[in-house]
C-alpha cells in the first residue's frame, strides 16, 4: 500500500520507517529541511533504539522516501497524520496549529476515497471537526490513537498491544476501517486486537490511557510519601500489591515521578477538554496527580540536602541521567534535569551525565557541567543521584563502588532502581524514595 506520513517528528519518524520496515510505500513530510535531509540519508535525527537500522533498510529497498513538498504525498492510499499537540503557552490545552496546518495543506492533495488516519493526540472532538473539513474531497476521516514508548516506540509500532480505529458510521467509515486493516494486515495476522469504534472513543483512548497510567504512577508515589512518614519500605508495598491481579506490578515503581513531552501535557489537555465539556469535576483528581508527581522532585532535592547535612553550596554532586526516561534522548519536561537544575539553584557543583542526551541537556541548560564519562562525573563527588535508570546505573557498579573514585560515598536511588542493601554492604549511604 501507498502510504503517506505528515510530520516527521518522534512519531511519525517512527511510523514511516515501521510501515516501510512490512512492505508499504511510505513518503514522510515535514516542513523542518534540515529533519528531512536527515532522513533521507538514513540517519535518526533522535535517539530510539532500532530506528537507524530501519531509516537505512527503508532507503535501501526504495519503499521509504521523505521529502518537505507536501505535492508528494499526492496519490497515497492512506494519509497519517502525526505532528506534535504541545500545551499552549500559559494554559494547559492542546496546541492544534500543527494538526491544523497540516490538515489544510494536505486537502489539495486529496482524491474521493482516500483516507486521512489522525495519530496525534488530541481533545476529543477534534476529529469530527476535521471530518467536515475534509468530506468536502470525498475523503474519510479515521483516528488511529499511538501508544508509543519512547525507547521502545519501534517494537510498539510493529507488535503493538491493541490497534484502535475511529470510524465515523456509515459505508464510508466501514471502509476505511477495511484500508486500515490491510495497512496492518501484518500485525492483525499476528494476533493482535483491531478493536473499531466511533471517532470520539477513539479520541478518547488515548488520553484515558495516559491519564490511567499518570495516575497509578502517581498514587504509588503518594504511597512513597505514607511509606516514608511510616517507617516502611514503597518497593516491598508495591511488591505484595502488585500480586493483586487486579492492580499488577507494572508501572508501580515509585521515584521520582514522570516527565516527557506526552504524559504531563497530555493530562492536563485531558482535564482541560473535560472543563471546556462541562465535566471538569470527573477528572478532578488528575490536577492532585499532576501535583504529587511535581512533589517528588521537590522531595529528591530534600534528600540530597538532608544527606548532605544542609550544607549543598560549593559540593559537587553527580547527576546520573538527563532523559527523562531511558533508552531515549528526549530532555522535554526531565525530571532529572529540573533536580539537577534545583540544586545548581541552591549553589551545588552540579555535574551531570547521561548516555544518549547529553547534547540535547547540554544546550538548554549550561550552566550545568557535563562528562560524557560516568566516571569522570562521579569523580570527587560528594553525592550521587540517580535520576534516569539506563541499565549502566542499575547494574555495572562496580566503579562507584571503587574506593577513591568519590569523595563522599552518598547516593540517592532517585528511581529506586538499585539494590539497597547491595549499596549499603559496600559502605555507602544509600537513600530512597519511601525506601528503609
Amino acid at each position: 500500500m501507498r502510504m503517506s506520513v505528515i510530520g516527521c517528528g518522534y512519531l511519525g519518524a517512527v511510523h514511516a520507517a515501521a510501515m516501510a520496515s512490512i512492505g508499504h510505500d511510505v513518503i514522510g513530510i515535514d516542513v523542518d529541511e534540515d529533519k528531512i535531509a536527515t532522513l533521507s540519508s538514513g540517519a535518526a535525527p533522535f535517539f530510539e533504539p532500532r530506528l537507524s537500522e530501519l531509516l537505512q533498510a527503508g532507503r535501501a529497498s526504495g519503499r521509504l522516501r521523505f521529502s518537505s513538498r507536501m505535492e508528494d504525498a499526492a496519490g497515497a492510499t492512506v494519509h497519517f497524520i502525526a505532528v506534535g499537540t504541545p500545551q499552549l503557552p500559559g494554559g494547559h490545552a492542546a496546541d492544534l496549529r500543527f494538526v491544523d496546518a497540516a490538515v489544510d495543506a494536505l486537502l489539495p492533495h486529496l482524491r474521493p476515497g482516500d483516507v486521512v488516519a489522525g495519530k496525534s493526540t488530541v481533545p476529543v472532538g477534534t476529529a469530527e471537526r476535521l471530518a467536515a473539513r475534509l468530506a468536502t474531497t470525498g475523503t474519510t476521516l479515521v483516528w488511529n490513537p499511538e501508544f508509543l514508548r519512547e525507547g521502545w516506540a519501534v517494537h510498539d509500532t510493529l507488535t503493538p498491544d491493541r490497534l484502535v480505529v475511529g470510524v465515523p458510521a456509515g459505508p464510508s467509515g466501514d471502509l476505511a476501517a477495511d484500508v486500515l486493516r490491510e495497512a496492518y494486515s501484518s500485525a492483525i495476522d499476528a494476533g493482535v486486537p483491531f478493536l473499531v469504534t466511533d471517532l470520539a472513543t477513539a479520541e478518547l483512548v488515548k488520553g484515558a490511557a495516559n491519564a490511567f497510567l499518570a495516575t497509578k504512577i502517581s498514587f504509588i508515589n503518594a504511597m512513597a510519601e505514607i511509606a516514608e512518614a511510616a517507617g516502611a519500605d514503597v518497593t516491598l508495598l508495591a511488591d505484595a500489591l502488585g500480586h493483586d491481579t487486579r492492580i499488577g506490578r507494572r508501572y508501580l515503581g515509585a521515584g521520582i515521578g514522570f516527565g516527557g513531552g506526552c504524559l504531563p501535557k497530555d493530562i492536563r489537555a485531558f482535564a482541560a477538554r473535560a472543563e471546556e465539556l462541562g465535566r471538569g469535576e470527573a477528572v478532578g483528581f488528575l490536577r492532585e496527580v499532576d501535583a504529587i508527581n511535581l512533589r517528588r522532585r521537590d522531595r529528591a532535592v530534600q534528600i540530597v540536602v538532608d544527606a548532605l547535612g544542609g550544607l549543598v553550596f560549593g559540593r559537587r554532586i553527580a547527576v546520573l541521567g538527563a532523559a527523562f526516561k531511558p533508552f531515549s534522548d528526549d530532555i522535554r519536561d526531565s525530571p532529572a534535569l529540573d533536580v539537577a537544575v534545583r540544586l545548581r539553584g541552591l549553589g551545588a557543583d552540579v555535574i551531570v551525565t547521561d548516555p544518549a542526551a547529553l547534547d540535547n541537556a547540554a544546550a538548554l541548560h549550561p550552566q550545568l557541567g557535563y562528562e560524557r564519562q560516568r566516571d569522570d562525573a562521579l569523580r570527587d563527588a560528594d553525592a550521587v543521584v540517580v535520576v534516569t535508570e539506563w541499565d549502566e546505573y542499575r547494574r555495572d557498579l562496580s566503579p562507584i563502588h571503587a574506593a577513591g573514585l568519590v569523595r563522599r560515598r552518598i547516593i540517592i536511588d532517585g528511581r529506586n532502581c538499585l539494590d539497597a542493601e547491595a549499596w549499603r554492604a559496600a559502605g555507602w549511604d544509600y537513600r530512597g524514595m519511601g525506601r528503609r
